[in-house]
């Protein structure tokens, strides 16, 4: 069974940073494109971020460019979500997903996690 299982969410002041992480379990993802949706009260969900599992190549959502990065660790299937300069616009839920899709498209991903919150304090 796959699961993707984020953590790292939390509360944290506008300027200040967190590191989101994705443990993907149940199969191997050499072959996917990984990434981070997030989705605000009120709105549509988003995409943030994504990451080739296989090659590493990575493109970002224009809000969170210059001040958000992606990657992977291959060996413990894991992805990550470095976000600094955090925003009180960047407050919402952050979901992982994994899809054999790229670039990444919400309605054509695979699997998801459950979401983490990230709250950001003005």
């Amino acid at each position: 069974q796959v699961q993707l299982v984020e953590s790292g969410g939390g509360l944290v002041q506008a300027g200040g940073s967190l590191r989101l992480s994705c443990a993907a379990s149940g199969r191997t993802f050499s072959s996917y494109a990984m990434g981070w949706f997030r989705q605000a009260p009120g709105k549509e969900r988003e995409f943030v971020a994504g990451i080739t599992w296989r090659q590493g190549s990575t493109y970002y959502a224009d809000p969170v460019k210059g001040r958000f990065t992606i990657s992977r660790d291959n060996a413990k299937n894991t992805m990550y979500l470095q976000m600094n300069s955090l925003k009180p616009e960047d407050t919402a839920d952050y979901y992982c997903t994994a899809g054999n899709t790229w670039p990444l498209r919400d309605y054509a991903m695979d699997y998801w996690g459950k979401g983490t919150l990230v709250t950001v304090s003005s």
